[in-house]
């Protein structure tokens, strides 16, 4: 069934009664050529493109809950295309025109509004380094515009310009960037993925990989054994914990990350803002709640919540960003599991077992990825070989020297 505005009035007037279930409930085959494990948008996303772009449609995506229930519901819907370093920039805008025709290609609503991303900076130095930022990323086709205070005043009217100790000197901005409903999403490409013939196995938690003379033959599961060709691994926060039963120890750390949403307000904030003097990103949502979060909690964990000294941080930057919402009632807390790399940038690579493939490391920017994630991931596990775009996100890199410190931070997961 597709998705338009005759079929809408249509079962408008029959009382609704004749939906169809967006995607099919099917019994596990013994076999697959092709089995992604991680049922989240990266996973999805990827099933989805192996079937679109490569016409290999004998895949399962296995999901130990149910579809979307992982970080591509947890977390703040920001999408954006504005990095700096080569490795990074051409991945994400490919990402960024994927999001651009997701719609069209899914035939599903995923709520894509291009309300802008603006980034303030608070002095001269930040400036500078924006201005960089924003030069790399017009080099190399991106929109960047570099505001001063006046244009961010204007375009903001109720941030705290002023402030003594951070006053807001001015802002990058991408006009393009903005936010997607996360849980829209990932019922878009798991409805597409399924129109296709690919098989969505929820329920279906991944116990054992069966590895033989060092290639793997399948994966074991709460529901039997079921043999693949090949395994791609999508599992975020639990890549760690999943890839161990490969035997693989992975340059990543897991991490909680905390996100927030107000009570509901009138229109306050047009665009995303993110908050240079402290970690803070900040939109509304179509709701009218403000949607919100900052830095990780500190330590390892694969709980997905979080502790209140992260809450009062995160409250202190927004207040001190935009006073008025310290009127605010905030209504509910959730957290994610992020895999965070060493330099701050995903790997999508094959492993040293044959015919086992890796997607981790996402960090803070695994829902804005997604697209071309599945993309790119999908080109891998097809061909065997990286895609030109994903060519600098190897797995070995932390081997060779060749990271991409796109923060700057040194090898400190939880500096990413």
């Amino acid at each position: 069934m597709r998705h338009s505005a005759l079929a809408l009035l249509r079962h408008a007037l029959t009382g609704n009664r004749s939906w169809a279930p967006s995607w099919r409930d099917p019994a596990p085959k013994a076999a697959y050529d092709t089995l992604i494990v991680g049922g989240g948008g990266h996973g999805l996303a990827t099933a989805h493109y192996l079937a679109k772009n490569h016409g290999i449609t004998d895949v399962a995506v296995l999901e130990k809950g149910w579809l979307g229930g992982g970080n591509v519901g947890r977390n703040t819907t920001i999408i954006r295309s504005n990095y700096l370093l080569p490795g990074n920039t051409p991945f994400y805008e490919k990402s960024m025109q994927l999001w651009e025709g997701l719609e069209q290609d899914l035939n599903y609503n995923a709520m894509v509004s291009q309300r802008g991303v603006l980034n303030l900076f608070h002095s001269d130095s930040q400036r500078d380094a924006y201005a960089r930022r924003g030069n790399a990323m017009r080099l190399a086709g991106v929109d960047a515009e570099l505001l001063d205070a006046a244009q961010v005043r204007a375009m903001v009217p109720g941030l705290n310009l002023d402030s003594q100790r951070f006053p807001v000197k001015g802002g990058l901005l991408q006009r393009r960037g903005g936010t997607a409903r996360h849980d829209a999403v990932a019922w878009g490409f798991a409805r597409a993925a399924d129109q296709l013939g690919v098989d969505l196995l929820q329920n279906t938690e991944v116990t054992g990989i069966r590895i033989e003379r060092g290639r793997v033959l399948g994966v074991e599961t709460t529901r039997g054994f079921i043999g693949a060709k090949r395994v791609g691994l999508a599992v975020a926060g639990n890549t760690s914990r999943v890839a161990a039963m490969a035997g693989l120890r992975l340059p990543i750390e897991s991490h909680v990350l905390q996100a927030f949403v107000s009570e509901a307000v009138k229109p306050m904030i047009d665009t995303v803002v993110t908050y240079g003097a402290g970690h803070l990103y900040v939109s509304q949502s179509d709701k009218g709640g403000l949607v919100f979060g900052g830095d990780i909690d500190g330590y390892n964990s694969y709980a997905q919540r979080g502790n209140l000294p992260v809450v009062h941080d995160v409250m202190e930057c927004a207040v001190q960003l935009f006073p008025s919402m310290s009127r605010l009632r905030y209504l509910r807390q959730w957290g994610g599991i992020m895999d965070m790399s060493m330099d701050g940038s995903p790997i999508i690579d094959r492993t040293p077992v044959d015919g086992l493939f890796l997607n981790c490391g996402w960090c803070y920017g695994g829902f804005k990825a997604t697209p071309a994630s599945g993309w790119c991931f999908a080109h891998t596990i097809a061909t065997g070989q990286p895609h030109a775009l994903n060519a600098a996100f190897r797995l070995d890199r932390f081997a060779t020297g060749h990271v991409i410190d796109e923060k700057g931070a040194g090898a400190q997961a939880n500096l990413h």
